[in-house]
């Protein structure tokens, strides 16, 4: 991996984590601490990270959290077709997973109002976006707390699923790579994903098409575990043929 990549999949694991340790970021990486001092000296002289004592943290963080809004807030317009999309297959009665992020986010808001739900979720600002509607029973996970995704990760938050059994999956990605399949920034979350993913008996992947062909750090493992994608129409050809091979059904918002 050259250093320009490697300092971008850093940026990317601390926008999902919020912070990282130098020595953390060495095994990762499988390079030396002393690269990975020179790699946060570089995005601190950026503007984007703050050097703290044995590692780095993400920019302004404090202030996001503080206003418990999301980092990841491009292609609004995209998630909110997908979104409203995904209102067609929650039906009242159902029991469903919404995982954290911003698509997912985006599925909260528009939830509002309905009835005879239960919603499990590990995102702190979806359980706030829905725990005072009358008609849905919001459940959290447990877990470590990641700020910029505002969300509960690691094992405990995986944990909590085991022997539950719901209708549906919301599933959120930080790529989608005809290579790697399901990738995300952070290690911590694969656990989380599978074990949503085992608890549901049909996982919606909710992604924008700018996760296409995008390879992030960690490997969930091949696109066959989801059964749906819903996304928008800018969906090249290569992709659309790989869904086709996996048996995914592509559903266009």
């Amino acid at each position: 991996m050259l250093p320009h990549q490697r300092r971008e999949k850093i940026l990317d694991l601390l926008k999902e984590d919020g912070s990282a340790k130098v020595i953390s970021l060495a095994k990762i990486f499988k390079v030396t601490e002393v690269t990975i001092r020179q790699d946060l000296e570089k995005l601190e002289k950026d503007d984007l990270i703050v050097k703290s004592h044995g590692g780095a943290f993400l920019k302004n963080i404090k202030d996001q959290v503080g206003s418990f809004s999301l980092a990841q807030q491009e292609n609004l317009d995209k998630k909110g077709l997908i979104a409203e999309k995904c209102l067609d297959f929650i039906e009242n009665g159902d029991t469903i997973i919404l995982d954290s992020g911003s698509t997912t986010t985006e599925i909260a808001k528009r939830l509002v109002g309905r009835r005879q739900l239960t919603v499990i979720t590990n995102a702190l600002n979806i359980a706030m976006i829905l725990g005072a509607e009358t008609g849905i029973d919001v459940i959290m996970t447990g877990g470590e707390f990641k700020p910029p995704t505002l969300s509960l990760t690691g094992q405990k938050a995986a944990d909590f699923f085991k022997g539950l059994n719901v209708q549906k999956l919301f599933l959120a990605t930080a790529g989608l790579s005809l290579k790697s399949g399901l990738t995300y920034p952070s290690i911590s979350d694969l656990v989380v994903k599978k074990a949503m993913i085992d608890a549901a008996e049909t996982t919606y992947l909710v992604a924008d098409s700018s996760k296409f062909g995008k390879n992030s750090f960690a490997s969930l493992g091949a696109l066959s575990l989801i059964d749906f994608i819903v996304t928008n129409s800018d969906v090249d050809e290569k992709h659309k043929e790989a869904f086709k091979i996996h048996e995914i059904e592509m559903i266009i918002a």
